[in-house]
């Protein structure tokens, strides 16, 4: 009688490929789900809450003006808007979304250190104004906008990444739907950011709204490295954006190449057939791109009559 474990048995040694291969399978799924819900609800509370009262905090401890802190805060906005796109094209074409989002948390916990250690430390803002109110220093608008800058690009390369990573936990289309959950926590954490963190910003204090903003991004990072063995990572598999700017550059450097007249020069790749096949060189396009333009000139000419 032969006895064993069970992979004794059926012929697999513990440490066989085919064991590290169901362990594997065995990642990802609804298991992810609370550490990524988590971790993506703390991170939001603590980006937003540290920029939704921006202006109030601005004009009254920095001594700004209301249209510089208007245009601050517009110019914040602005880097939080277009931050996303570079984090998913990085995460897609380069590194994968868990080391995006995890880079991506510490550089926000790195601007919200100073970003509240301002509200702590008189010498890093502006006394309050009595006969006359002084501008910041220097150095005063350097803390300031290093700590800014470093926020917004925390919450650009985590903010819709973590979706993308959170649905690659299923491979069941109809379940990386149900991961619309993230923007329920997405629109929760910006709720509570507009209401309870500025509420102790104003009545309590600056450094004790900061203080949660902060705490809040320590957290989502614990929670985030606790669910990292239960993740299943996915390679990047390419960014459009990539293709779209080598198609862009290739044109730009062969705007002056002569064009052959040799028909097997021009082919097209079938991945279907997984052949080469031959393709014949017109000028359709660009005779109907000059009757495009002399349709819509004729057309302006007698809307004109």
């Amino acid at each position: 009688m032969l006895s064993g474990s069970p992979n004794m048995l059926s012929g697999e040694l513990p440490g066989s490929s085919d064991s590290s291969m169901r362990s594997k399978r065995r990642k990802g799924g609804w298991v992810t789900f609370p550490f990524i819900i988590g971790s993506s609800g703390l991170l939001c509370l603590a980006a937003y809450g540290s920029v939704a009262n921006l202006i109030v905090y601005l004009v009254q401890q920095f001594n700004v003006s209301r249209i510089a802190a208007v245009q601050i805060f517009n110019i914040v906005n602005g880097c939080e808007a277009i931050a996303p796109l570079v984090g998913g094209i990085i995460s897609d074409s380069f590194a994968s979304c868990f080391s995006v989002i995890l880079a991506a948390s510490v550089i926000s916990f790195l601007g919200l250190v100073p970003m509240t250690l301002t509200a702590i430390l008189q010498s890093l803002r502006r006394p309050p104004c009595s006969n006359s109110c002084k501008s910041p220093s220097s150095f005063q608008y350097a803390i300031l906008y290093v700590s800014l800058a470093l926020v917004s690009v925390g919450i650009g390369g985590s903010r819709y990444t973590m979706a993308t990573f959170g649905a690659n936990q299923f491979e069941d289309p109809k379940r990386q739907e149900t991961f619309n959950w993230f923007f329920i926590a997405l629109y929760v954490a910006m709720i509570l950011a507009s209401t309870v963190v500025v509420f102790v910003q104003d009545t309590v204090g600056w450094a004790w709204g900061y203080g949660i903003c902060l705490a809040a991004n320590v957290i989502s990072i614990v929670i985030f490295l606790i669910g990292k063995w239960h993740y299943k990572e996915v390679k990047p598999q390419g960014s459009p954006f990539t293709g779209i700017a080598r198609v862009v550059i290739a044109a730009i450097r062969k705007r002056k190449l002569a064009l052959s007249t040799n028909v097997s020069d021009y082919f097209y790749q079938d991945d279907q057939m997984n052949t080469k096949q031959m393709c014949q060189v017109t000028s359709k396009f660009r005779q109907d791109f000059l009757v495009g333009i002399s349709h819509n000139a004729n057309s302006c000419l007698r809307g004109g009559k």
